[in-house]
């Protein structure tokens, strides 16, 4: 990782493909981690799934367009969307600016290994990108 400090909310968990995840009552939310979006860079457009599609387990299921490239997102649930972030189609340069307050959809489903807070951070120091 690089000198640049990133947030890494305690209340999360997060996956090796730099998803976070919040757990209410089964649904999970999912969203960019701060270190996801800054190495994208200027997010211009991101491509949700469907209201009722299922996703698989860490197949990718959403496209995030920056100025840089083209990123896949990774699932860290298997189940059903639940509910899209709609204002992310209108502006998802938000999830630059607000990562942990922009989320991309709402699962419900069983999740797949993810990491605490800690265990983010130490992740995140052996990743070269």
């Amino acid at each position: 990782m690089s000198d640049t400090e990133y947030k890494v909310p305690t209340d999360l968990q997060y996956t090796k493909s730099h998803e976070w995840v919040k757990e209410e009552d089964g649904v999970y939310t999912v969203g960019l981690t701060d270190f996801a979006q800054d190495h994208m860079g200027d997010i211009v457009y991101i491509d949700l799934p469907d209201v009722d599609d299922d996703v698989e387990l860490e197949d990718s299921f959403a496209e995030a367009e920056s100025v840089k490239a083209v990123s896949e997102i990774f699932s860290p649930v298997a189940g059903t969307v639940r509910e899209i972030n709609e204002d992310i189609d209108d502006d998802p340069a938000v999830v630059n600016q607000d990562p942990y307050g922009n989320w991309l959809v709402k699962v419900e489903g069983e999740p797949g290994e993810l990491m605490n807070a800690e265990e983010y951070i130490a992740f995140c120091e052996t990743e070269d990108i």
